[in-house]
């Protein structure tokens, strides 16, 4: 059984040596190749909304609109969760409650007070930034399960406030949201359009600022968290207030993307913001890679787009009859990631240093995480190359 269980994992290695080889490439390309490949992204990310394109992406529902959401917004939320769980190592089941905080900011603002949406969005980030505060400093103290269940309670605190309290629409929720105000040309009414470039600026300017964090001291102090959180204090590593940092900055990504959501939703209800919101972002970050903003991306694209694409398959049609097929999207989630942890428990497109870790602890996520690569380990010989 054990050498079978290594060949099974030695020939899901061998197939992804395209992969491994296309990274190896990347390292070491010089910056005008990286900066091609760049403006390559940008151009295929432009013309996306196609609708040649879109005829075989989403046959049955509009394709700019299922840009925007799920995919977008899916692709927007996994990178702020990736700040939490891939980068810092901490598990969060509540993320939607910083969604839900930016979109509601967005909406009250917005038909209460009359305010323009460039603004409120701001407020929306800002807020959302305190709510993650809030949220972590009495509760950071916690590892793994236990700070797990902490932000699922807190995810579900925001969406039953909202749905009791009459103030901010209770159940009925807010409708009416104003359009943001047109900029560059661009009239944000009906028009998908606009709001696909839109949500891509967004995710360009998160994805930059993600690379540029993730490089920097702050990015090396939160890799030490996830691998060993002990053993960075002890290196003078102060942990409570890096992983605070990165509650609040996850929770500004989450904010961002809700007030956009609302923008073009003209309508909110508590129960947009529901829990397994939260779950479907979590296993879009797993799925993908956590820790590596390709496989991330990859993998929020891959979660939102398949239910959309099997609304259009003909004899899954016959099957389900009347029923939609996003409703069994939980039950593919859950079968795909077992079969991944099998087989690829780092994801799609994990980082060298992730695979490593997952390889010497228990997965790189706190104390739920991997162990420090120790020198002669076979971890610290995947981080070197």
């Amino acid at each position: 059984m054990k050498g079978d269980g290594v060949t099974t994992q030695e020939n899901t290695r061998r197939s992804f040596q395209p992969v491994n080889g296309a990274r190896d490439w990347w390292q070491h390309a010089p910056m005008w190749q990286r900066y091609l490949v760049y403006i390559a992204l940008i151009v295929f990310a432009l013309i996306l909304p196609a609708p040649w394109i879109g005829s075989f992406m989403s046959p049955a529902s509009d394709w700019t609109s299922v840009l925007i959401f799920p995919i977008g917004t899916y692709i927007l939320l996994a990178i702020g969760l990736n700040i939490v769980v891939g980068l810092a190592g901490m598990l969060d089941l509540g993320f939607v409650a910083f969604f839900a905080i930016g979109a509601y900011t967005v909406a009250i603002f917005g038909t209460k007070f009359g305010w323009n949406v460039w603004p409120t969005m701001l407020v929306g980030i800002v807020l959302a930034a305190v709510s993650g505060v809030i949220l972590g400093a009495p509760t950071l103290r916690l590892r793994g399960d236990y700070l797990a269940i902490v932000t699922l309670g807190f995810g579900e605190i925001v969406r039953i406030t909202a749905n009791n309290t009459n103030g901010i629409g209770g159940a009925r929720g807010i409708t009416n949201i104003p359009h943001p105000s047109p900029i560059f040309g661009m009239e944000f009414l009906l028009d998908p359009a606009p709001y696909y470039y839109l949500i891509l600026v967004a995710i360009v300017l998160v994805i930059v600022f993600s690379v540029r964090l993730q490089k920097s001291r702050v990015g090396r102090a939160w890799a030490a968290i996830r691998e060993d959180e002990d053993a960075a204090e002890l290196m003078g590593v102060p942990t409570f207030k890096f992983k605070l940092l990165a509650f609040a900055i996850g929770a500004m990504i989450g904010g961002f993307a809700g007030g956009i959501y609302a923008s073009k939703a003209v309508f909110i209800a508590p129960d947009n913001f529901p829990f397994i919101l939260s779950a479907t972002i979590l296993a879009a970050v797993v799925l993908g890679g956590a820790g590596n903003l390709p496989g991330v991306i990859l993998g929020a694209f891959l979660v939102a787009w398949i239910p959309e694409r099997l609304r259009s398959v003909e004899w899954l049609k016959h099957l389900l009859g009347d029923k939609d097929p996003a409703e069994f999207r939980i039950l593919l989630f859950g079968a795909v990631l077992v079969l991944m942890m099998a087989l690829r428990p780092e994801g799609i497109l994990p980082s060298r240093q992730r695979k490593a870790e997952l390889r010497e602890g228990t997965g790189g996520m706190g104390s739920l995480g991997g162990e420090v690569a120790g020198p002669g380990t076979e971890a610290a010989a995947e981080v070197a190359k």
